[in-house]
């Protein structure tokens, strides 16, 4: 059984071994989508081919969709080389159930997968092509937080983007560049409308995509390399919008036991492959069961009714609502809690901590009791379903191969939101006090804990990657367990770096509560285990 067209024509064989496939006849979707495009997708990981792919093939196997995808890989072009383009853009979704189940997919609905490469001139006159054509609707992007940015760590420009403001849309190296360049060519084309929609899992992911696509619309304008009304254009909500939209779904890296299930099922050539960018791909995606997409309805060329996929569309306030009810408080701080714990509580699996009644029941206090009461009910998703759903279902579902490690990266990017918005509210509110709040500290000095980078019992572990590492590890380097230290002065500058956490801990009353569950877990081996017991009993 090759996941390939030619493999895929012994229908039977798939069938009998438990496969769901495509409904549709692929070749005359294909052939539709390659003449008239309505939606090309930027970035061909796991989350795209877990959710959006599989959006479309239900609305295809439907009926509801007449069209298919495309997918363009803008980082990391082997992913497309080398996994795509042999199983014919093909993939298989398997999703791990709470109850035990696996079902398994072959996901078609991907009908041509481009290479994001302005030095290659056939792959990118397709691109130029595809966004020349009036049917194209939307342009969607999962290139991760970073992939915003114009500028490096230390806030100066990056080297690629200079030389693209220098140089103008013709050959550009950046990512950005290569798509404002594109969106260029849609201008040039008579103005024709489209949406370019972020739905990267950050806070408020379209004014980011609008701002580093406007950033070169300002430059090459200023610098007279394309027409000044292209900022026009890019600023012109009827022709170019950047919708906000909050997802989620988890899609962890593609996991060994998954991989042997689809061996003995009879699928060959499922060996991932490790690019020379790091990224690690596989022919098939293992994800949960559960999926949120939430979207501003913003469409100046008109969009399919992808809501009859289960795809939500609101206003902007809605889409500010529910993404602050995921990110702030029902769902990424109580992974961050978890991540932070399980690491230094020796744990691999997210599901495992779930099972544990100190952890288990921090995170219930952290979600319930002291992030609930400010969250805003954004009327779509109730919030305490929410919250319900992520504490029974999602995080201890067995079948999930997430890990704390993973999820422990680039936490000091993540702080700020995950707790820092909170503990604002908090200050904002005229009924509840910040000094109430005496779990979100408690994971400060866990995460303060973790940095050290040994275990509760004493032994090295390898920190999770962090772009703050370098910063903030040399405040706890002189730290020795059992030893008494001088916790404070150590940690201040950290505790006053609103930048982490969001708010100055001393300005809002938490830093000294922050440092004495932090001299807790140091006394010795063990204590944080103990800390943890005192605190949540």
């Amino acid at each position: 059984m090759r996941l390939n067209k030619q493999g895929l024509a012994d229908k039977a064989a798939w069938e009998a071994a438990g496969y769901a496939l495509p409904q549709f006849d692929r070749e005359k979707v294909t052939e539709a989508t390659k003449e008239n495009p309505f939606w090309i997708h930027f970035g061909a990981g796991n989350i795209f081919r877990a959710f959006q792919a599989n959006v479309v093939q239900n609305l295809l196997n439907a009926g509801a969709l007449d069209r298919g995808l495309v997918v363009a890989e803008g980082f990391d072009y082997e992913i497309i080389e080398k996994m795509n383009r042999p199983h014919d853009d093909y993939s298989i979704l398997v999703t791990l159930k709470a109850d035990g189940n696996v079902e398994k997919t072959v996901v078609g609905s991907v009908v041509e997968s481009c290479v994001l490469d302005s030095e290659n001139d056939a792959e990118f006159s397709r691109l130029e092509e595809i966004f020349r054509k009036d049917s194209l609707q939307m342009a969607s992007f999962t290139i991760t937080e970073k992939g915003y940015s114009l500028v490096s760590g230390k806030g100066e420009l990056l080297p690629a983007v200079a030389a693209d403001f220098a140089a103008g849309p013709e050959k550009p190296q950046s990512y950005i560049g290569k798509v404002a360049a594109l969106l260029y060519t849609r201008f040039k084309d008579q103005e024709k409308p489209i949406a370019m929609v972020s739905m990267d899992n950050c806070s408020h992911n379209g004014d980011k995509l609008y701002a580093a696509i406007n950033a070169f619309a300002e430059k090459w304008v200023e610098n007279g390399l394309v027409d000044k009304a292209f900022k026009d254009y890019v600023n012109n909500p009827a022709k170019v919008s950047f919708p906000w939209s909050m997802i989620d779904k988890i899609t962890p890296r593609p996991d060994a036991s998954v991989e042997e299930i689809l061996q003995k099922d009879g699928v060959e050539e499922l060996d991932p492959v490790i690019t020379s960018k790091r990224t690690y791909v596989a022919p098939f995606v293992n994800a949960e069961e559960c999926e949120y997409l939430v979207i501003e309805d913003t469409f100046p060329n008109g969009r399919p009714e992808l809501e009859k996929g289960g795809l939500m569309f609101t206003t902007r306030e809605t889409v500010d609502k529910v993404e602050k009810m995921k990110v702030c408080t029902c769902l990424n701080p109580l992974h961050t809690t978890l991540a932070v714990f399980g690491c230094i509580l020796g744990y691999e699996k997210i599901s495992e901590e779930m099972k544990d009644p100190e952890l288990k029941k921090l995170v219930e206090i952290i979600g319930y009791e002291e992030g609930l009461p400010v969250v805003v009910n954004p009327g779509i998703l109730d919030p305490k379903e929410f919250i319900d759903t992520v504490l029974e279902v999602r995080i201890p579902n067995p079948f999930m191969p997430d890990t704390p490690q993973r999820i422990a990266t680039d936490t000091s990017q993540k702080l700020a939101i995950r707790f820092g918005e909170t503990i604002k509210a908090y200050q904002a509110s005229e009924t509840l006090d910040v000094k109430s709040l005496k779990r979100i500290p408690l994971v400060f000095a866990g995460w303060l804990r973790y940095l050290m980078g040994l275990n509760d019992a004493g032994e090295a572990f390898e920190l999770s990657p962090d772009p703050l590492l370098d910063t903030v590890c040399p405040y706890v380097a002189g730290f020795k367990l059992g030893e008494e230290a001088d916790v404070e002065t150590a940690l201040r500058p950290v505790l006053e770096n609103a930048k982490i956490f969001g708010v100055n801990l001393y300005e809002v009353g938490m830093a000294e509560l922050v440092c004495q569950y932090f001299r807790e877990m140091i006394a010795g081996t063990g204590a944080v285990r103990e800390t943890l017991k005192k605190y949540t009993a």
